[in-house]
């Protein structure tokens, strides 16, 4: 069955990084675009970045220039390294693969961005 695991979250301060990742099973990880969101408490779910195959990508323009997304076929793995960290950021990201007709979703992981 298709499985999305994310890493790499956690507590960070303001002007700080972190790369997350999404380590991807169960389905032809080369064959599909993936994508990152986030949503904030209180707020919709939101899509912060997207890569295709092949590596095509676009972003959210709040992320734009802070945040890059990367993929390893190899290792079927999704990142997305997040420089210039602000607390707006704060918020649990999801990988998602969309597969045809179906949305997969990770269980989501905690970046908080706060001093």
């Amino acid at each position: 069955q298709v499985q999305l695991v994310e890493s790499g979250g956690g507590l960070v301060q303001p002007g700080g990084s972190l790369r997350l990742s999404c380590a991807a099973s169960g389905f032809a990880f080369s064959l599909h675009a993936m994508t990152w969101y986030r949503q904030a408490p209180g707020k919709e779910r939101e899509l912060v970045a997207r890569i295709t195959s092949p590596d095509s990508t676009n972003y959210a323009d709040s992320v734009k220039g802070r945040f890059t997304i990367s993929r390893d076929n190899v290792k079927r793995s999704v990142y997305l390294q997040m420089n210039s960290l602000k607390p707006e950021d704060t918020a649990v990201y999801f990988c998602n693969a969309q597969l045809y007709a179906i949305a997969y979703w990770g269980q989501g992981i905690q970046v908080t961005v706060s001093s």
